[in-house]
C-alpha cells in the first residue's frame, strides 16, 4: 500500500471531513447604507459541483494547519505593510480625505488591519467584501465583511444583478451599478477561475488535497505517539488443542490491552501472557514510515499554491533559492506586490468615484519596502552611472518627478 493511500484510508477511518458550508452563512451585519467593494471568488467549480466552502477550509486550513496559517498570515501582513501612495493623474497627492479614511477606516481598526483582513479573505476564499458607510454620498467608514455571508443574485441573462448579505433570517440587498442615496455601489474584482465567469478561485482551494494529506499525516503521527511511538503488534492465540478464544474472552483481552498498554504514559510496560498467547510485533517498511517527508512534500505543495517560498515557512529540502534574502524578494515580487497592486487599484477607483474624482488612483510604493532595498540600491547605482541621462531623466527612471 502506498503512503498516500495509507493516509487516505486512515483519514476515512478517523472521520469524514467537515461538510461543505454555503457561501451564504450566518453571522452579524453592518447595518448601514453606502457602497460595497467586492473582491470576489468561489469554491464552486462553475458546474454546480460541491467543493468545501469558506468556513470548512478556514477551519481545516488556517485554524488547524500551521503551514496554511503561517502562509496566509505572511501574505496578509506583508501586503498590509506595503505603503500606498495616492495620485491624481501623474501627480502625487499627500493630503486628501481618501488618505484619512484609509488611515482610520472605522472606530475599531486602522488601515493596516483592514488591508490585512481583505488579503486574508482573498487567500482563504478568493473573496473579500468592503462596505462603505456614507453620509451625503461621501464614505465616512469602511468595514470588511465575511465572504461566506454574501450570495450572488443572478439575472435572467446569467449575470449578477445584485448581492444579498444574509444574517439569520434578515437579508440585505445590495445592487450593482451607480449608488443612490442609501444604496450601495458595487465594484467586483475576481481572481481567475477557468470554469466560472462570475467568481474567482482561491489559492486554498487549489491546495485542498495537500492540506488533507498534511493534516492526516499529523493525526497519524499523534496517534503513533499515543501508542508508545511505534506501530502496534498482534497478539496471537496458539493453544495446543487448536481452540479459539470465546467472544467474551476476546472482548476482555482487547479491553485490557487498550486500558493497560496503550498511550505514551504506558510505554515500555511489560506484558504478562498466559494460556497460549504470543506477542508478534508488526512494523511498516521504512518507505511507508517516512511520514516526515510526506508532510514536507504536502507543505511544499501548500506553499506553492499560495506563492510563498517554502524556505520562508521553515520547510526543509527546498534549495530553489540561494539564501533567505532571495526567497524574501521572490515573495514580494511574485506574490505580495501583485496582490497589493490589485487591492490598491480597486480601492482607488472605487473610492475615487465616491469622491467624484475619477482621476484618483492608489498605487503601492515599493521604494519604501525594506525587503526590496537591495533592488532599489542596484537601480540607483545603474541610473546614477548613466552619464547620457539628464538629472530629470534619472529622477524619472527611478520613479520621481522632475526637480521643482
Amino acid at each position: 500500500m502506498g503512503l498516500r493511500s495509507f493516509i487516505a484510508a486512515l483519514t476515512a477511518r478517523a472521520g469524514s471531513p467537515e461538510a461543505p458550508v454555503s457561501r451564504a452563512g450566518i453571522g452579524e451585519a453592518k447595518a448601514a447604507g453606502g457602497g460595497t467593494l467586492f473582491l470576489t471568488g468561489a469554491f464552486g467549480d462553475g458546474e454546480g459541483g460541491a467543493e468545501p466552502g469558506y468556513a470548512a477550509l478556514a477551519r481545516a486550513g488556517f485554524m488547524r494547519n500551521p503551514v496554511v496559517h503561517r502562509a496566509v498570515r505572511l501574505i496578509a501582513e506583508t501586503t498590509a505593510a506595503v505603503p500606498l501612495l495616492l495620485y491624481e493623474g501623474t501627480s502625487e497627492v499627500t493630503a486628501h480625505p481618501m488618505l484619512d479614511l484609509l488611515r482610520r477606516p472605522n472606530g475599531q481598526e486602522d488601515g493596516t488591519t483592514l488591508i490585512e483582513t481583505l488579503a486574508g479573505h482573498l487567500m482563504l476564499a478568493g473573496d473579500a467584501y468592503l462596505e462603505a458607510i456614507g453620509i451625503d454620498g461621501r464614505p465616512r467608514a469602511l468595514h470588511a465583511l465575511r465572504p461566506d455571508r454574501m450570495r450572488v443574485v443572478e439575472g435572467r441573462d446569467g449575470w449578477p444583478e445584485g448581492y444579498e448579505y444574509r444574517v439569520g433570517s434578515h437579508v440585505r440587498r445590495l445592487k450593482t451599478g451607480a449608488s443612490d442615496e442609501g444604496s450601495g455601489a458595487l465594484l467586483h474584482l475576481k481572481l481567475f477561475h477557468p470554469l466560472d465567469d462570475r467568481h474567482g478561485f482561491a489559492p486554498l482551494g487549489a491546495a485542498e488535497a495537500a492540506l488533507g494529506l498534511h493534516n492526516a499525516a499529523a493525526r497519524w503521527n499523534t496517534a503513533l505517539l499515543q501508542n508508545s511511538a511505534r506501530p502496534s503488534g498482534a497478539l496471537v492465540y496458539q493453544p495446543g488443542d487448536g481452540a479459539n478464544l470465546s467472544p467474551d474472552q476476546f472482548d476482555r483481552l482487547k479491553a485490557e490491552l487498550e486500558s493497560g498498554y496503550t498511550g505514551a504514559a504506558r510505554a515500555g510496560r511489560p506484558m504478562l501472557l498466559e494460556g497460549g498467547l504470543d506477542w508478534k510485533a508488526m512494523g511498516l517498511s521504512p518507505r511507508d514510515m517516512d511520514f516526515i517527508e510526506a508532510k514536507n512534500q504536502a507543505a511544499r505543495e501548500i506553499a506553492l499554491a499560495f506563492g510563498v517560498p517554502p524556505m520562508l515557512l521553515g520547510i526543509p529540502g527546498d534549495a530553489t533559492y540561494a539564501n533567505y534574502a532571495e526567497a524574501n524578494r521572490a515573495l514580494y515580487r511574485l506574490t505580495v506586490l501583485p496582490l497589493a497592486g490589485r487591492i490598491a487599484a480597486a480601492l482607488g477607483l472605487w473610492l475615487g468615484s465616491h469622491f467624484e474624482t475619477p482621476a484618483l488612483s492608489l498605487r503601492p510604493d515599493p521604494d519604501r519596502v525594506e525587503g526590496l532595498s537591495l533592488e532599489r540600491e542596484a537601480l540607483w547605482s545603474r541610473v546614477g552611472a548613466a552619464g547620457f541621462l539628464s538629472e530629470d531623466e534619472k529622477r524619472e527612471a527611478v520613479g520621481y518627478g522632475p526637480r521643482g
